[in-house]
């Protein structure tokens, strides 16, 4: 009964979200289920509607379907920026990260990693990854133009403090383990407007990544934690 159940939900995520975001899962450049999808895509409309300034950014570019998808609500005077190593992704350094982070990163140093929903060609084997990351920004009318779209290469650590950034409305975290979520919220937790959102992709799925959040919302009351498949902490 429970697998009906999921299917049913799915389905219905998959029906919620925009067309060109349905595209984009369909192309198989995001690993995002559908219900994280719609979930980023009603926090990211939330933050226009509500008027909310500063400018979109993720952390964990990877194919880029969800920078896809943030890169079209920019809006007048917003841009967007996407961190990532553009490569294989470094390993899980802090005995914060549980055995489980371990053993996917060990699958993916061994090469035994698959693409999205099984396909042979995982992302991090790729020789060009940027180019083929910003080839499907232009395919979608989105060109990375160095401006209003920005794609920063490079461990987190190192490329962040070259780049301008003063105000942010929204974050999007998907880096998997604790040293660079823990890393993320502290880099983007001062620069967050009030109202602006970060939304966490792997709480439910690394410890790393869970612990990394819960110690960010122990020391800082001026978060809310809103649950959910990706949950969001939102500045108030």
């Amino acid at each position: 009964m429970q697998r009906p159940i999921r299917r049913l939900r799915r389905w219905l995520h998959s029906r919620r979200v925009a067309p060109e975001t349905r595209r984009a899962r369909d192309e198989g450049l995001t690993y995002l289920s559908w219900e994280k999808l719609h979930r980023l895509e009603a926090a990211v409309t939330r933050i226009a509607r509500e008027q909310v300034p500063g400018d979109l950014v993720e952390f964990g570019v990877a194919l880029g379907g969800s920078s896809i998808l943030l890169a079209g609500h920019l809006g007048t005077g917003r841009r967007f920026h996407g961190f990532d190593v553009f490569a294989m992704i470094p390993p899980p350094t802090s005995e914060n990260d549980d055995e489980k982070s371990r053993r996917r990163y060990e699958s993916i140093r061994a090469g035994k990693a698959t693409g999205i929903d099984g396909a042979d060609n995982y992302y991090g084997y790729r020789d060009n990854l940027l180019d083929d990351v910003k080839a499907s920004f232009a395919r979608f009318g989105r060109p990375v133009d160095g401006d209003r779209i920005q794609l920063h290469q490079g461990l987190f650590e190192e490329t962040w403090p070259t780049v301008e950034i003063d105000r942010i409305a929204f974050a999007h975290i998907d880096c998997d383990w604790y040293d660079p979520v823990k890393f993320c919220l502290a880099a983007v937790a001062d620069r967050l407007s009030r109202g602006g959102r970060l939304l966490i992709d792997d709480y439910h799925d690394y410890g790393g990544a869970r612990t990394a959040v819960d110690e960010f919302l122990a020391a800082r009351r001026d978060f809310a934690f809103e649950p959910g498949a990706n949950p969001i902490l939102r500045r108030i």
